[in-house]
């Protein structure tokens, strides 16, 4: 049997009072793929959503110890500047593997990292606030082209699109 894998996508730049209410969301999200079967939980390790979502995959593992967090990295030395810092470090390495999309850094490498978590998962848990430009949206787009399941946690007030304009 094949593992059933989660990943998540969202924004760097959460607002400060908004952060304890979007890691209990990652946390009810994450316990509710475990309850649907998932193990595997990939992440790209961007500052926000994604070392939030890393934090509580690790939490999780003292009750459900089959879990793996998996890095998926967009470039080697992001590698060093994770290992940088102690928080960073010790999420990284506990993490069950560690992907690196290519060795150098181009500006095309942060679109290929999330579109290979898409595509190597069956669930995307996207933190999202309505903004129509950016990796979040577009990996989101990507997540409904491939039609995989998405999992919506929004954050902030959404502004739509007045279509008087």
């Amino acid at each position: 049997m094949t593992e059933k894998t989660c990943c998540v996508t969202g924004h760097r730049d959460i607002p400060d009072e908004q952060i304890e209410s979007v890691k209990y969301a990652l946390r009810r999200e994450i316990v509710k793929a475990v309850s649907d079967g998932y193990t595997g939980f990939m992440t790209g390790f961007a500052d926000g959503a994604d070392q939030y979502f890393a934090e509580m995959v690790v939490k999780l593992q003292e009750d459900f110890p089959d879990l793996r967090l998996i890095a998926v990295l967009p470039y080697r030395k992001r590698v060093d500047s994770l290992e940088s810092r102690e928080q960073t470090k010790a999420l990284l390495h506990a993490c069950a593997d560690v992907i690196v999309i290519q060795e150098e850094y181009k500006p095309n490498v942060y679109a290929k990292r999330n579109r290979y978590m898409v595509e190597h998962s069956d669930r995307v848990i996207a933190v999202y606030d309505g903004r129509e430009k950016g990796g979040t949206v577009n990996t989101i787009r990507f997540t409904h082209a491939l039609k995989k399941e998405l999992r919506e946690i929004p954050v902030g007030e959404i502004h739509l699109p007045n279509p008087q304009n």
